[in-house]
Order: structure tokens, then C-alpha cells, then sequence
């Protein structure tokens, strides 16, 4: 059964806005109440924080599909509806977000460090918040805003001070477990080590955390092995400390042999893995043949640079020097580091001419595209099957310019304005509007300017209107006087 996965992807829906409320307000002895129509809740986010007590994505694997609730509609009476509920979801520290494509998202580091995965919708206005001077009574509300969806990878970063690399059965899970009061797994046969073991080290002042990496193998940072399915889990350490095993029984392998296969595949993966400070660990010294070996391959191994430690974690000799050695690497790289600052918020004010839309010509489609958030989360909000809700749109629009950039940009009357993303755009036949105005409503409900011109039935009223009756124009003449 798996216990430990370290990357999921995750389906997140946030909630839906709550509808606006059209309501008149009804009470005896009091015929003009007005609007009373509350507006809708906001729908809830889908946010991911960190939990230390969490080290695993296993519930994600198991539950991939996560949703917020969505707020509920307004009523009458002036009663807005209830926020939708936010979704939690506890990430473990060191979690990267990433979208479909791979590009990072967010960086979770650190307890409470948040991230709205996505973002609940707005809750749609009702008809007491549209009232106005010249709008006293409408007869419609704003529809709630869906809430946002999408796919998200987690992928989860092991944060550790150090990092133990080496091959299968070098006994790197025996020295985290002499280390730290960590508890792997230990076998005497190889990947043994099937998760990243982390353990918490503590030298003189200095505490620091230490993880292992499952064995690698050659060809690990092309997915051989286990080692390219746990190598991001060492890309945050301060120091690599290559565990390099002297008392093999393979022939074909030695520790300098090995070491070179180690920072081969390392530097295929990248990450800057490489260019991490590193340490030599040469393990099983306690066993005659290996202590042997130690001694003939610690002068190459210093004289490519590197500081050679000879342990044992069965006997559990060299382990104090080895600790406090890299208690103070840590705390040098904890020091090189700079200071964390509070977040600055930036203001970015909008460009004098930005217009926040955008119309184009698609000249496949033979229609005007429209994008920009407002037209777009407008358009979102309208009942098209109440024509003063579509009225109040038009108005809108013609407010922010939308209509003098279509003129500009070449569209008549009867061309198709498409406003919104391909996906789910609202298509529909430019008719410009030539007045605008509240002023000019009927019945609630309803907009004059949106009924189709019947010119013909016109003609026809003006003609019966001018027809006189032979008969009543006859007795018009002859009747007596009175």
C-alpha cells in the first residue's frame, strides 16, 4: 500500500457566486416599498497551506477532486446570502505548485505560508444595490460569478539541511537513524529505502534537519532506479554528503568509482545540485577490508578537494566529528543567506490609456472579439432572459467605450460581437445603441429599445387611422341640426 507520494494532481473548483435577488417590497397601507432584493454570497477559495504535521501528498493521491461551496442566493427583505465556505487544504512544508504546463506557481516554505489555488466568485448584485435615482424599481439582478477551476501539480521538496546521496546499501539509512532519532527502514539488501527519510540533528547550538534519498543507480536522472523519483527532494539542502561504502562485495565497484557515478547523474538532473558544497563519507569502516580500502582511496579523494570523514554507524565511531562538522556548514550557509523582509505591497496604477478591454477582428469567425475583465465578468452576470437586465448591460458597455472602440474599429450595424473567451463567449448582432438611459424603461423586466422595429406595422396604424368611414362621413353631412 503506498504510504508516501510527493506528487499528485489536484482538480480545484472554487465556489460560485450566489444570484442577486429582484424583489419589491410588499407590505399593506405601503404600495411604493421599493426594491428589497439582497445581493449574493461570495463563493469560497480552494487555498493550500502549510502543515508541519503533514509530510505527505497520500489524501490528494486518493482525493484528487477538491471544491469550495458556493455562496447562496440573496432574498427579499433586503437579505444578502451567506459566504461560501473556504477550502483548507494542509500541504506539507516544501511544497511547490506548479500549473499543467510546469511553471511554478507557488513555493510553500514555511508554516501558515498560503496560496489561493483558486478564487471563489463574486456574488451577484440584487436589485436593491442597482436602485438609483433614475433606476428607481429594477425589475432584475446580477447573476453570481462562477467561481475559478483548473488542474494544479504538487510536488513536494523535502526541506533539509543536508542531504545523504549514494548507492543502494551504502548505509546511509543506518547513519540518519545514529544520527537523529529517525527510524528507517534497514535491510541488507538493496532499495531498501523506498521514501525520503528525514531526521532532526542537534550539535552543540546548531539544529539542523538531515534526509537520505533512496539509492541511485547509473542512469537515475533518466528514471532508472528510484533516484530521479526522489532527486527534488535534496535540491534544498545546505551540503551533499556523498556516503560512499568500503566494504562492497561487488567487484566491478570502489568508493572513487562510485563517487564519480554520484556527481555524473547530479549534474544531469541540474536543480544546482552541482555546485552545492560537499563532503566524503566513508562508511563500514569497521570492518577490517573496508577500513583497509579507506585508507587507499582517502588521499585521491583529498586531493580532488573533498573532506573525508571515516565512519561506522554499527560501532558508531567518527559520528561526533562528523555532526558537529556539519553543524557548522549550516549555520555558514544559514548565515550567507539574506534576511527575510516583510512583503512589500507595489501599487501598479492603470496606464492612463488602458481602457481594460480589447477588441479585435477575427477575420475566420467574421466577428469582433471583446476581452477585458469587465466586459467579460459583465457579461457573466446578465440574465439574458430579462431584456432590461440586457438593457442595463448595453448601458455598461456604452459607458466604458466598448461601443466607440467598435466603431473604430470598423463594426457596423448587424456585425457579430463575440465578448468573452473562445470557450464560452456570449455571440451576438451589433445593434449600436442610440440613447442611453434608465429613463427610458417600461415595465420592470422589460426595455423598449430591445423590441425588434415593425415599420410595417406602423405604416398599417397610420394608414387605418387616416381611413374614413363612407357611411359615418355620409350621415356627418346629413344630420340634422340640434
Amino acid at each position: 500500500m503506498t504510504t508516501f507520494v510527493d506528487r499528485v494532481e489536484l482538480h480545484v473548483a472554487a465556489g460560485n457566486g450566489g444570484h442577486g435577488c429582484a424583489s419589491v417590497h410588499r407590505e399593506k397601507f405601503k404600495p411604493l416599498g421599493g426594491p428589497d432584493g439582497g445581493n449574493g454570497g461570495r463563493g469560497g477559495d480552494v487555498i493550500l497551506v502549510v502543515e508541519q504535521a503533514v509530510t505527505t501528498l497520500l489524501d490528494y493521491h486518493h482525493s484528487p477532486h477538491r471544491k469550495a461551496t458556493n455562496g447562496k442566493p440573496g432574498e427579499g427583505g433586503n437579505r444578502s446570502g451567506k459566504d461560501g465556505q473556504d477550502l483548507v487544504l494542509p500541504v506539507p512544508d516544501g511544497t511547490v505548485v506548479l500549473d499543467k504546463e510546469g511553471n511554478v506557481l507557488a513555493d510553500l516554505v514555511g508554516q501558515g505560508t498560503t496560496y489561493v489555488a483558486a478564487d471563489g466568485g463574486r456574488g451577484g448584485l440584487g436589485n436593491a444595490a442597482l436602485s438609483s435615482a433614475r433606476r428607481k424599481a429594477p425589475g432584475f439582478a446580477l447573476l453570481g460569478v462562477p467561481g475559478t477551476t483548473g488542474d494544479i501539480v504538487l510536488e513536494l521538496k523535502t526541506v533539509a539541511d543536508v542531504a545523504l546521496v549514494g548507492f543502494p546499501s551504502a548505509g546511509k539509512s543506518s547513519l540518519i537513524s545514529v544520527l537523529s532519532a529517525a527510524k528507517p527502514k534497514i535491510a541488507d539488501y538493496p532499495f531498501t529505502t523506498l521514501v525520503p527519510n528525514l531526521g532532526v540533528v542537534t550539535a552543540g547550538s546548531t539544529v539542523y534537519t538531515i534526509a537520505d534519498v533512496p539509492g541511485l543507480i547509473p542512469g537515475a536522472s533518466q528514471g532508472k532506479g528510484l533516484g530521479l523519483e526522489f532527486l527534488r527532494h535534496v535540491e534544498r539542502c545546505s551540503v551533499l554528503v556523498h556516503v560512499l561504502d568500503t566494504a562492497t562485495l561487488e567487484s566491478d565497484r570502489d568508493p572513487v568509482a562510485d563517487l564519480d557515478v554520484i556527481e555524473e547523474e547530479l549534474k544531469i538532473y541540474g536543480g544546482g545540485l552541482e555546485k552545492r558544497p560537499r563532503l566524503v563519507v566513508l562508511n563500514k569502516v569497521d570492518i577490517p577490508d573496508g577500513q583497509e580500502l579507506a585508507d587507499m582511496v582517502r588521499p585521491d579523494l583529498e586531493a580532488r578537494g573533498y573532506k573525508v570523514f571515516e565512519v561506522s554507524a554499527v560501532a558508531r565511531t567518527g559520528l561526533k566529528e562528523l555532526s558537529y562538522f556539519l553543524a557548522e556548514v549550516v549555520a555558514k550557509a544559514r548565515a550567507r543567506k539574506p534576511k527575510e523582509e516583510a512583503t512589500r505591497i507595489v501599487i501598479r496604477p492603470k496606464a492612463v490609456d488602458d481602457a481594460g478591454f480589447t477588441v479585435a477582428y477575427d477575420e475566420v469567425e467574421d466577428v469582433y472579439n471583446v476581452r477585458g475583465e469587465k466586459p467579460e465578468r459583465w457579461v457573466r452576470q446578465t440574465d439574458f432572459n430579462n431584456d432590461e437586465a440586457v438593457g442595463y448591460l448595453a448601458d455598461r458597455l456604452n459607458r466604458l467605450g466598448v461601443e466607440e472602440a467598435l466603431r473604430k474599429a470598423g463594426a457596423r450595424a448587424g456585425d457579430g460581437v463575440a465578448i468573452g473567451s473562445d470557450e464560452n463567449a456570449v455571440v451576438f448582432d451589433w445593434e449600436p445603441t442610440m440613447m442611453a438611459g434608465a429613463e427610458m424603461l417600461g415595465r420592470r423586466g422589460e426595455d423598449h429599445r430591445l423590441e425588434a422595429p415593425r415599420p410595417a406595422t406602423q405604416r398599417r396604424k397610420d394608414k387605418d387611422a387616416s381611413r374614413v368611414d363612407p357611411a359615418q362621413q355620409e350621415y356627418d353631412e346629413f344630420r340634422p341640426f340640434s
